[in-house]
């Protein structure tokens, strides 16, 4: 029996396989994309038969890409979209599509629980506030509007646990993605029994808890084939997508902190205890080692941002890299390097899609404050950038003000290649930042080591510290660092100013 590690991430547009060595090295991956409906305006799902469809395809795929067969893998392991709600009958066959993450129906069903359990009492519990997006939220709506499914479910999974029960005939879930519910205790690692109590949730309609690193079983000989795996095989739980690429970033000690930059972004801090923000603002979810937790504050439109203005705004840009072969992004970040920091003084709120953290603000929108016939495409391109960084700066500093100690900051997801954004962080963060080798496998490379550690393979996560290699480090520069902190107070007064702008601009579009 081999030693390799196959994880897949199932994410939102499709699953990711990647298989590791005995060592934690990547030897090939391979992506299966599948679609997201979108029935009514705010809501989502997923056929979860698409997800099973896409691991076993993008099984057999990365095993020819690397010569070998199923027999050469001794685990997989996974890591998963959260926040969802699949009702499945006591066979495991789906009632209905997955209500996933992005789904906001459940309002009146949010508003039922933030009476029922009060808000504050809610977030000390579960370390997460109230809000349609949850798990519980979504599974009262079920139970309003769909109650014969909701009587016949046997178990409500997420993606991740519903591939688990494919392969081993077994329901659960782990700690870190039932974190991701707005049903756990995360202190006590169990399903309240107070927020079930309060919002009439069977609790046996939910999965037997476990660690990240359990091992729920071999995969079935009925489904191996199909599968691309071996009966050998165990089958690892895994984690939320989130906790996973916190362990992929290496923040797997207390205090360690890291910054991912993707379409959303965020900033996490590892410890040994929940970090409660008294506004709510930030959130803490299970780390997939059950000794320690993981408070991320997340913002909606990051890397977001700047693809809506590669699509609108640079279009030469984007026609040019097509012609020539490179990326606009590239090509988007070179002019704007020609730009001074600061912008000459033009500032953008990326709040394309409403914000979360700090803001909690649906109805917040993208702006540019300052602009003149002064400003260039250039000064444009490099506002984008500077406006995501200088919101991220606003979490940093809520975890700041909490008493937290950050000197520096490991930088994963695809735009941490870009020298120009990476270089803005350190100058605005004023802490060094650490650029991986592999910037994007940092979730399924956290759902790997899940399933070394769990079968064996790894002696603890503390060994994801030797597995990954820094390719450099970026540091502040002090003259830089002095003109953004004269424009990130301003930047901040913005937001403020048009609360009330935002607020009419909604009333006028309902």
């Amino acid at each position: 029996m081999g030693r390799y590690i196959l994880a897949h991430d199932l994410g939102t547009s499709g699953d990711k396989a990647s298989l590791y060595t005995e060592n934690g090295e990547l030897t090939a991956s391979a992506t299966y994309n599948y679609g997201t409906m979108y029935p009514k305006a705010g809501w989502a799902e997923q056929d979860p038969e698409d997800w099973w469809e896409a691991v076993c395809a993008s099984t057999k795929i990365v095993l020819e890409k690397a010569g070998l067969a199923g027999e050469d893998v001794a685990c997989v392991s996974f890591s998963g979209q959260m926040m969802g709600a699949l009702p499945l009958d006591a066979s495991g066959k789906p009632l209905r599509h997955s209500i996933i993450w992005a789904d906001a129906r459940a309002a009146e069903e949010t508003d039922h629980m933030r009476k029922a359990v009060g808000e504050d009492a809610l977030y000390q519990i579960t370390g997460t506030s109230i809000a349609p997006n949850y798990s519980l939220e979504k599974i009262l709506w079920i139970k309003n509007h769909q109650r014969d499914i909701y009587d016949a479910a046997a178990a409500f999974v997420n993606a991740k646990d519903f591939i688990v029960y494919r392969l081993t005939g077994r329901f659960a879930t782990d700690y870190s993605d039932a974190s991701g519910t707005n049903m756990l205790d995360i202190q006590k690692k169990e399903w309240s029994k107070e927020i079930l109590s309060a919002a009439g949730v069977d609790p046996g309609k939910l999965p037997p808890l476990r660690p990240s690193t359990a091992v729920i079983g071999n995969v079935l000989a009925g489904v191996a084939e199909q599968a691309g795996l071996s009966e050998k095989t165990a089958v690892v739980i895994g984690g939320g997508d989130g906790p996973c690429a916190t362990v992929g970033a290496g923040a797997v000690a207390d205090g360690d902190a890291y910054v991912y930059y993707g379409s959303s972004s965020w900033i996490a801090i590892a410890g040994r205890k929940p970090l409660y923000d008294p506004d709510q603002r930030t959130f803490n979810l299970c780390h997939l080692d059950p000794d320690l937790y993981m408070a991320p504050g997340t913002m909606q439109s990051a890397g977001g941002s700047y693809e809506w203005l590669r699509d609108t705004v640079c279009l030469a840009e984007k026609q040019a890299a097509g012609i020539i072969g490179e990326s606009a992004y590239g090509l988007m970040s070179a002019e704007a390097a020609s730009s001074e920091p600061g912008s000459k003084g033009l500032l953008f709120l990326p709040y394309l899609l409403g914000e979360r953290c700090p803001y909690w603000n649906p109805h917040a929108r993208g702006a540019f404050v300052g602009l003149s016939r002064a400003h260039t495409r250039a000064d444009i391109i490099r506002a984008v950038l500077e406006g995501v960084v200088y919101n991220l700066c606003v979490i940093l500093d809520l975890f700041r003000g909490q008493g937290v100690t950050i000197r520096e900051l490991t930088a994963i997801g695809g735009g941490i290649q870009s020298d120009l954004l990476s270089q803005m962080m350190a100058d605005i963060y004023e802490v060094d930042i650490k650029r991986p080798v592999v910037l994007e496998a940092a979730t399924s490379f956290g759902a790997a080591v899940a399933g070394g550690v769990g079968t064996g393979i790894f002696g603890g996560f503390h060994e994801v510290k030797d597995m990954i290699q820094i390719r450099d480090t970026v540091t502040p520069d002090p003259q830089r660092s002095a003109a953004y902190k004269k424009l990130y107070p301003v930047f901040q007064d913005a937001y403020r100013s048009l609360v009330g702008v935002y607020e009419s601009l909604a009333q006028l579009n309902e």
